[in-house]
């Protein structure tokens, strides 16, 4: 665990608006990797949220069509067995051939996406009723067309799912980056950057070439980092977020203590570019700013089995301690949106006040 220096930067003049903001937490808009994203979004099978509805949808589908050819409770069973023998393996080969293949598919067409995503079903029902030819099942040519057909059938349905699934996020996800890219570059956030560093030129250059380099590498991530992806590692978050409060912690000096708290373990995790800065970010504006006696920042990390978990605990004013602040409101919910985007139900996010504390808590997957 290490914590920042207090700094009181009395030599300092800055003319700084208690509500500044970056607004750094976005991705680059670009519509022609949005569009090729959401291509590749209509083949990523590869989230557990994703396969439980493949296999709850083939299944359920399947228990409903033994039920319309059965006679009783029993013979509805053994049907579903039956059924079930075949759907199962044949869905899990459909969702891990397609998650292998999603990049080489996201540059073909749509006839080309639509061939694959069908023709595949098909191969693989076919390809389970075969393995069923040495069990104690009936079967026949009739039932290998039939298992034809229902594989097809099920894989242009859910296929379908996936593809108005990516749809919908594309121009949700377009016109969000265009917002934030607009509100990105907040003037009093770098004015205040700029006077920090000139006055520091006076006093200390080397600390004023330091700040200047934080400021660009934030201006940097914030333009550049928008690609297909738009995913970082832990590790690249958190030091981003450390060159923001690292700029911050000059302007507030004593008012601002701020504890990091890491497990290194946690760095490989994977997340959506920028998530982690607006979080700090929230913390500070609504939580440490509106209080004159300013307060404390904490931001942990650490594995647990699979699954990282990330937290940003702040003080909050004692006029508002106990009481959700109106400001969290926006930023959080497009925290939590771009990680059930990226991770589904893999991901966890939850944030409340509790105690005199504002709570953030984040948990992803250990393998992105």
């Amino acid at each position: 665990m290490t914590r920042t220096q207090d700094v009181h930067p009395s030599e300092i003049s800055v003319a700084s608006s208690p509500t500044t903001s970056t607004g750094f937490g976005a991705t680059g808009f670009d519509m022609l990797a949005a569009q090729r994203q959401a291509a590749v979004t209509s083949f990523d099978v590869c989230h557990v949220g994703v396969v439980l509805r493949a296999v709850l949808f083939v299944h359920g589908t399947a228990l409903i069509a033994t039920a319309l050819v059965s006679q009783g409770i029993d013979a509805w069973l053994r049907n579903f067995a039956g059924a079930s023998a075949v759907t199962f393996p044949a869905v899990l080969a459909w969702l891990i051939t397609l998650c292998l293949l999603k990049h080489v598919l996201a540059a073909r067409s749509s006839g080309v996406r639509w061939s694959v995503a069908v023709g595949l079903g098909a191969t693989v029902a076919v390809a389970s009723w075969w393995l069923l030819q040495g069990a104690a099942f009936e079967t026949g040519a009739m039932q290998a067309l039939a298992a034809a057909a229902a594989g097809a059938a099920m894989s242009a349905a859910f296929f379908h799912w996936l593809v108005q699934r990516s749809r919908l996020q594309l121009p949700a996800a377009a016109s969000a980056r265009l917002t934030e890219l607009q509100a990105r570059i907040r003037p009093h956030f770098l004015f205040n950057t700029l006077n920090i560093a000139v006055a520091l030129v006076r006093v200390d250059p080397p600390r004023a070439e330091a700040v200047l380099e934080d400021l660009a590498e934030l201006f940097r991530a914030a333009l550049v980092q928008g690609g297909p992806d738009a995913s970082s590692t832990l590790g690249d978050e958190i030091e981003l977020a450390r060159r923001y409060l690292d700029i911050e912690q000059i302007r507030f000096g004593g008012r601002l203590e701020i504890t990091w708290e890491l497990d290194e373990n946690a760095n490989e995790a994977r997340l959506p570019s920028l998530l982690l800065q607006p979080l700090v970010e929230n913390a500070l504006r609504h939580g440490i700013e509106p209080a004159a006696e300013g307060g404390a920042m904490k931001v942990r990390t650490r594995v647990r089995g699979s699954q990282v978990e990330v937290s940003v605990v702040n003080t909050l004013p004692r006029e508002i301690a106990g009481a959700r602040t109106a400001g969290h409101g926006m930023a959080l919910r497009n925290v939590r949106e771009r990680l059930r985007l990226m991770h589904d139900v893999a991901a966890d996010f939850s944030a409340a006040s509790q105690g005199g504390f504002y709570r953030v808590r984040i948990l992803l997957p250990l393998q992105g």
